[in-house]
């Protein structure tokens, strides 16, 4: 039960944070991102762990069957309540997984990918953002020790971290993004001074950004099921029952000459 509360409580508070100016710029630039990978995946089923906001994330996905699983209803689009290092759905059965910002606020973040890897079908997908420790929202959240405010009280963990966890569990980098290069000023006028900082971040993909978004692929298993060689059955020579040498049918044997 403590642990649902506090799951909900997370949840409506980082609902509540994405309503402010600073989130709903953060959220505007994520949108963008995924409306830009989002329609080259392919499959029939997409699952969202988590819901920051209330915003639709999957809006741009060509994928019908899209479902968002939380330990909280704190959105509208949320279908199912369910932890997401214990997810209720089968093995194998799910083409893309999306993770906005799931790993850093969860309990056992390795536990969530092992179930991502569970769930996921050979050659599945998996998108996953997360908030850059090295950036001018990591220093923000080191020298203001924000305690439990949002979205600051989260782990933030490095993009090679997460790539080095994926690479354990079997998964192949295939796009990395950097994303929202602004300090976390709330002053609209300052903000809009430095818009600037995105265009160069952008077109250079430096890595201070305040995001990343990371997709990978389930790597497809090698392993083929290989049949035992079982030894042939042995033939019987003539009537002493003697056991025929092991040697190639088309062998021609001498003959020994009459004396």
């Amino acid at each position: 039960m403590k642990r649902v509360q506090s799951a909900q409580t997370k949840s409506r508070v980082l609902v509540d944070w994405y309503k402010q100016p600073l989130g709903q710029r953060l959220l505007d630039a994520e949108q963008r991102l995924l409306d830009e990978v989002l329609p080259e995946l392919f499959g029939y089923h997409l699952i969202q762990l988590g819901s920051p906001t209330e915003q639709d994330l999957l809006r741009n996905s060509r994928i019908h069957h899209r479902s968002i699983i939380d330990e909280s209803p704190s959105s509208p689009w949320v279908t199912c309540c369910a932890a997401a290092d214990a997810l209720p759905i089968a093995s194998d059965s799910v083409d893309v997984v999306v993770m906005p910002h799931t790993l850093e606020y969860a309990q056992d973040p390795h536990q969530v990918l092992r179930e991502v890897d569970r769930i996921l079908i050979p050659e599945g997908h998996a998108v996953i953002m997360g908030f850059n420790p090295w950036s001018f929202w990591g220093g923000w959240r080191l020298a203001a020790k924000f305690g439990d405010h949002f979205p600051w009280n989260g782990v933030f963990r490095s993009l090679s971290r997460i790539k080095d966890w994926c690479k354990l569990l079997g998964f192949d980098t295939l796009i990395c993004r950097h994303y929202f290069y602004r300090p976390p000023i709330k002053h609209s006028g300052i903000m809009s001074k430095l818009q600037f900082m995105e265009r160069v971040g952008d077109r250079w993909q430096l890595p201070f950004a305040a995001g990343y978004l990371l997709l990978t692929r389930k790597r497809e298993s090698m392993l083929t099921p290989v049949r035992p060689s079982w030894p042939a059955r042995q033939r019987l020579l003539g009537a002493k029952g003697l056991a025929r040498p092991a040697a190639r049918d088309n062998i021609h044997y001498l003959k020994p000459k009459n004396d």
